[in-house]
């Protein structure tokens, strides 16, 4: 979205999402926008949407009845998912003190892309100094948690290493500089892996094994 930014941006976005867009004009929830009620019967447009030179929108591409409501508006669709790698590194400009831990983020949105939480805690046993973090629905005795995802961002700035699975909190990692390593199994790296120099992924593995991947990327 950065690489789009033109004299005036403005992004719509989960409200989650909100604090991470740094670049924009202006950014706001699209839950407050009124964006997700468009196309069902008898709502408006959202005000100020029809004032717009260009609009970039991942939001609507699969509903028929959201873009039949705005076809009269300079709307770009966009695939929801994506279906290359990425060409441009991602970055978000957050840093926080460092700290020198490892940090441990042992979920995803998908409970089948996790690599099983024991092979975590073994292999913070086997590298010590480690830190766990985890969301607010998430249950890990002893996690990090923050409800802001640009805190949590600037956290994970201080770290040394950051080792998790195909998810946001990996995606966010990289983005803010963190040397990344992501675990896979059944998604594709090639499309979901996030993208820089600091990122390496592996397949699941053994504790030991993906422990003395870490120790490498540690030196």
């Amino acid at each position: 979205m950065e690489a789009l930014r033109g004299d005036y941006t403005e992004v719509w976005v989960p409200r989650a999402l909100a604090p991470l867009v740094l670049f924009a004009d202006r950014v706001r929830a699209i839950a407050d926008t009124g964006l997700d009620l468009v196309g069902l019967p008898g709502m408006p447009l959202p005000s100020g949407l029809e004032g717009f030179d260009r609009i970039c929108s991942w939001y609507g591409t699969n509903r028929d009845e959201f873009r039949a409501a705005v076809a009269h508006l300079p709307f770009s669709f966009y695939p929801a998912l994506p279906t290359a790698p990425p060409t441009l590194v991602p970055r978000i400009p957050l840093t926080g003190p460092g700290h020198g831990q490892i940090i441990l983020h042992p979920f995803s949105g998908s409970a089948k892309k996790n690599w099983p939480l024991v092979n975590f805690q073994e292999l913070a046993a086997e590298l010590g100094n480690v830190a766990w973090t985890c969301g607010p629905e998430e249950v890990l005795a002893g996690a990090v948690r923050f409800d802001d995802l640009a805190e949590l961002g600037r956290w994970l700035s201080g770290a040394r290493l950051f080792i998790g699975n195909d998810s946001g909190i990996t995606h966010l990692a990289a983005a803010v500089g963190t040397p990344t390593l992501a675990l896979f199994g059944p998604s594709d790296p090639a499309i979901w892996c996030p993208a820089g120099s600091h990122v390496r992924w592996i397949p699941f593995d053994t504790p030991a094994n993906v422990a003395s991947f870490a120790r490498e990327m540690l030196r």
